[in-house]
């Protein structure tokens, strides 16, 4: 089987997560080849076709002439499986390939199965396995979920040119408001998710952070609700993090969470299921209450 990898550039740099899609190949065992619509100054290393086009021609995003390139590296290669990450840029890209080559799409992908592909749902509570309708599928990788593989070797560059119209123009990117909380510097995070139970019981998980020195960090539901403001959201639609030490307080351990978080140095989690997906991931995890367990660990740090 064959896989054609879309790696994506911003402002001059491949995107960090492209070796991840090597990662993705190598799991499901394919060969591959890679596009990249980029700058001659950074390519990746891998032994393979390098379908290139020049950034500074078509733009670091054109929607139809990113869409004619990867028809056109398509046509030549006939992968069974034509595999974007799952980030804006293949939100927006994957649906127009997969409508225009009339195929099936698979989106947020976390696993293969010998079934299919495994993706998450119901906000990362459930995992579902997902069957292609046809032999060839275009799929979109949740960051995170496959790890980054640096291959090595020296590509086969095979320029490609496109002409479509378009009436999409790219000004520049906007990177989203932190509300001037900056996450990335903290040594240490102590994160709240759902499962604090309410807005009250946030002042737990501040007490605690207060103790350690450290800041207080969000997963997407308790942002939803309004607990906590977005800038302190952690995961791929937040923020990404890496302090010595991550508290993840009644955090279930949706994959776009666990994205955010996996270059902390050592991760805490508290919660009463015993089989939540963060407990894969944890080095150290703690069966509680959590109206119970804060106070006593807080009061514990402070005491003489």
């Amino acid at each position: 089987m064959k896989a054609l990898l879309v790696a994506e550039c911003r402002q001059g740099r491949m995107a960090d997560s492209f070796p991840e899609l090597f990662g993705f190949a190598q799991s499901l065992n394919v060969e591959v080849s890679m596009l990249l619509v980029g700058s001659r100054d950074e390519l990746p290393a891998f032994d393979g076709t390098l379908y290139f086009a020049d950034a500074g021609e078509y733009g670091e995003y054109s929607p139809d002439l990113h869409k004619r390139l990867v028809l056109d590296a398509f046509e030549v290669e006939q992968p069974d499986f034509v595999v974007f990450m799952h980030t804006s840029y293949g939100w927006d890209l994957a649906p127009r390939v997969a409508a225009t080559l009339r195929l099936p799409q698979i989106t947020g992908v976390t696993g293969i199965d010998a079934d299919g592909f495994m993706t998450s749902c119901c906000n990362g509570k459930m995992r579902r396995i997902v069957t292609p309708s046809a032999s060839r599928a275009v799929l979109t990788v949740q960051p995170g979920a496959f790890p980054a593989l640096s291959l090595g070797g020296t590509p086969m560059i095979r320029p490609l040119t496109a002409s479509a119209e378009t009436s999409v123009e790219f000004i520049r990117y906007e990177p989203p408001s932190t509300d001037g909380i900056d996450l990335t510097r903290a040594e240490v995070i102590v994160s709240a998710g759902r499962g604090v139970g309410s807005r009250e019981n946030i002042d737990l998980v501040r007490s605690l952070a207060a103790v350690f020195g450290g800041e207080v960090g969000a997963s997407r539901p308790v942002v939803d609700a309004g607990w906590l403001e977005h800038g302190r959201q952690v995961g791929s639609t937040g923020q990404s993090v890496a302090p010595a030490l991550y508290v993840a307080c009644g955090i279930s351990g949706a994959i776009q969470h666990l994205a955010g978080i996996k270059g902390a140095g050592f991760v805490l989690a508290v919660n009463t299921d015993r089989e939540a997906p963060i407990g894969e991931v944890a080095d150290l995890l703690v069966i509680a209450d959590l109206a119970e367990f804060l106070p006593a660990l807080t009061t514990r740090l402070t005491s003489p």
